[in-house]
């Protein structure tokens, strides 16, 4: 199975039999036969076609648009997947322990994964991050005894910063940080994780709908008007896993360079150039098809994407019998 990035502006997706076909400004066709796609994504100026549309939807291939820049416009929607009765029973769980008791085990497990993403590179690398790493693991022991989301937030802040602060020591020289920064993002290191997070979202956000979920209904984010908040929850064990290392591997390993980045162009802020968002593109897609072993219920090595579907449906088991406990958020070694 495959995962379609289209980062060229004025290609025309279409249908034709059982095979997608792009159609390129300079005359260029590439077809793929429909059964081997999973999701479509689409950054910059490309178009579907209503046939395209019609098979996407009937397939439940999901389809998202974003900016060159990695801005989230939004994605193509089919109903087939409603379960008004579980959303409802979802949507219960909101102001009950269930939501606070499952938020705090999501965030002990992303301070576990980024503390074990520092200690990777601290090795490779040879520089000492043991302050920032000393900070998350105060911060991780506190979420456990956290009465209220906002106190497990706070905890989960002063992680964050830690973190990046981590981070910013560990990359290569000419791709040093300042902090975190989003809208818009000020340096390439901050534009490549921005970017992975927001696709990283659109994945959740899919499953999470296949599902029969509501991807806008969460425990440990509050409602916040057109925001995906259950998506933003789920994403938080993810992202260190997929997105942080990913790119730290870019830039640690030398495969993508300052060449491939442009700053102030026709947007405010650092952008992957055509390049450089074909390099990184390539590069999350091979991630997230890699197998691991992480998920601690099965026996037999899983796919990134594999694994977010199947921690999903954990996550329907833990709603439909209103137990916490049946989620466990994936924790890397």
């Amino acid at each position: 199975m495959s995962l379609l990035f289209v980062n060229e502006d004025g290609v025309i997706i279409g249908v034709d039999g059982s095979r997608l076909t792009l159609k390129y400004k300079d005359g260029l066709l590439r077809s793929i036969p429909v059964e081997t796609v999973d999701s479509i994504t689409i950054l910059g100026q490309s178009q579907l076609t209503t046939q395209c549309v019609k098979t996407c939807l009937e397939k439940g291939i999901p389809t998202a648009f974003f900016s060159k820049g990695g801005k989230y416009f939004g994605h193509l929607q089919s109903t087939g997947h409603v379960n008004a009765p579980l959303q409802r029973k979802q949507c219960s769980l909101y102001e009950k322990e269930f939501a606070l008791n499952l938020s705090k085990r999501l965030i002990n497990a992303k301070l576990r994964n980024q503390i074990v993403v520092l200690r990777r590179y601290e090795k490779s690398t040879g520089i000492d991050v043991s302050r920032q790493i000393n900070m998350m693991r105060v911060c991780r022991g506190k979420t456990v005894s956290s009465k209220t989301l906002p106190e497990l937030m706070g905890y989960e802040g002063q992680g964050a910063k830690a973190y990046f602060e981590g981070l910013a020591e560990l990359v290569e020289k000419d791709f040093r940080f300042h902090g975190r920064t989003k809208r818009p993002p000020m340096d390439e290191f901050n534009s490549m994780i921005s970017l992975g997070y927001s696709i990283l979202m659109n994945e959740l956000y899919a499953v999470i709908e296949m599902k029969g979920l509501n991807p806008y209904f969460g425990f440990l984010h509050r409602d916040k008007e057109k925001h995906p908040t259950l998506a933003s929850d789920l994403m938080e064990e993810w992202r260190a896993v997929i997105v942080d290392s990913m790119v730290m591997s870019l830039i640690n390993g030398h495969e993508i360079q300052k060449t491939d980045f442009i700053i102030n162009g026709d947007e405010p802020g650092c952008y992957l150039t055509r390049n450089g968002l074909k390099i990184f593109l390539n590069k999350l897609n091979n991630k997230l098809q890699t197998k691991t072993r992480y998920l601690s219920y099965v026996d037999y090595p899983v796919s990134f994407r594999q694994g977010i579907a199947q921690q999903i449906d954990t996550l329907v088991n833990a709603v439909k019998t209103e137990d916490d406990l049946a989620y466990k958020p994936i924790e890397i070694r």
